[in-house]
């Protein structure tokens, strides 16, 4: 399956986004991980979805602000993203993994390229 990326954008502290993982392919059976990345720093969890939306886990400083969502009919995952903050900016990802879902980056079989979360203070 591959998997793109996209909605992101540059905003403003406060502001709202929502980022799509669109795969080419049936996502139905797959976990569906985000994660970001700011320069310097490592591929960081954001939040998981399992494939059939029932389970969800979110890094501790998303709760709340943070939504993941599926549509298996579209082969769409979303992030919701809330009252986004500076510390947010990084470049976010999507994986897609055959099993369950987990927080480690290095679990998952398949990426997208990346999207660019850029929020001014």
């Amino acid at each position: 399956v591959q998997l793109q990326a996209f909605g992101g954008g540059l905003v403003q502290a406060g502001d709202f986004l929502r980022l799509s993982c669109a795969a080419s392919g049936r996502i139905r059976g797959y976990a569906i991980g985000w994660f970001r990345q700011a320069p310097g720093k490592e591929r960081e969890f954001i939040a998981t979805i399992s494939s059939s939306g029932s389970n969800t886990n979110y890094l501790e400083s998303v709760k709340g602000r943070f939504t993941i969502s599926r549509d298996n009919a579209k082969n769409t995952v979303y992030l919701q993203m809330n009252s986004l903050k500076p510390e947010d900016t990084a470049v976010y990802y999507c994986g897609a993994r055959y099993t369950g879902a987990v927080i480690s980056s290095t679990e998952y079989d398949y990426w997208g390229q990346g999207t660019q979360v850029t929020v001014s203070s």
